[in-house]
């Protein structure tokens, strides 16, 4: 390591801290992704040996400190615990993501199975560990294709048990929260459409489309396609937001 430059000196050292993996294992990933931390992550974590750096003794107390007492999960009391030892709000998205990881079945809750298994996918075996993570997690939002599955994750992790359709109350924050990440200039139009004209719940159908609408339409509506096939609630909302004079002629109201 000695005849690296100290840019990538630091890397090296960054990643062996974050991921617990030997130096030969550092060099190897840095350098299969360009000396980029973010690729080099990715490459790690894909592999099967990610598992072999946690320790299973580490990952068993750790679930033990946020278990509910009276039944074997984490619930959202050990949750909040989880959030104030790692420093992050709650209502941070980058929960969301931890729970991607974890292939959370709902909301607010974690099984054991998910929990462990989540940490040893990501090679954490402590909060030290779990704290450095976080940037790596939230950097994922910034991906395209981790965005889409994170997005569409969020649906069934969101809903209530039994439901197939996801309340609009809680579509709606999950809205709010996922398209502040990527900026969509018309979620808060959409949301209050819906209110006003929709007022059910969220097939998961008009959910995972919504997303497809935000990235291939402008917002301006200049590329939009009238006999496209989008949900009818898609369709009505351009209506809404042509009616209301919210979008002119191919471009926006200046205080969109």
């Amino acid at each position: 390591m000695n005849k690296l430059g100290r840019g990538h000196r630091d890397k090296v050292q960054q990643f062996m801290t974050i991921t617990g993996a030997s130096e030969k294992v550092a060099l190897q990933a840095l350098k299969s992704s360009d000396w980029h931390l973010d690729g080099a992550f990715d490459i790690f974590y894909s592999q099967p040996h990610a598992k072999s750096f946690t320790d299973t003794r580490h990952l068993e107390e750790l679930y033990n400190r946020y278990k509910d007492p009276y039944t074997d999960m984490i619930m959202a009391d050990g949750i909040t615990t989880l959030c104030n030892d790692l420093q992050v709000d709650p209502q941070d998205i980058v929960m969301l993501v931890v729970s991607w990881h974890m292939k959370a079945a709902t909301m607010c809750e974690f099984s054991k199975q998910e929990f462990v298994g989540g940490l040893q996918s990501l090679g954490i075996d402590s909060l030290e560990k779990f704290r450095e993570k976080i940037p790596f997690m939230r950097s994922e939002l910034k991906d395209d294709q981790k965005f889409k599955e994170i997005y569409n994750f969020a649906f069934g992790w969101a809903k209530e048990k039994g439901q197939k359709s996801l309340a609009l109350d809680t579509a709606i924050g999950m809205w709010q929260l996922l398209f502040e990440e990527k900026q969509w200039p018309l979620v808060e139009h959409w949301c209050q459409f819906l209110q006003a004209r929709h007022n059910k719940a969220i097939s998961r159908d008009t959910w995972s489309q919504l997303l497809e609408f935000a990235r291939s339409v402008d917002p301006t509506l200049s590329n939009y396609d009238a006999e496209g096939a989008w949900p009818y609630l898609i369709d009505e909302f351009v209506e809404y937001l042509t009616e209301n004079g919210i979008i002119q002629t191919g471009r926006m109201k200046e205080w969109l």
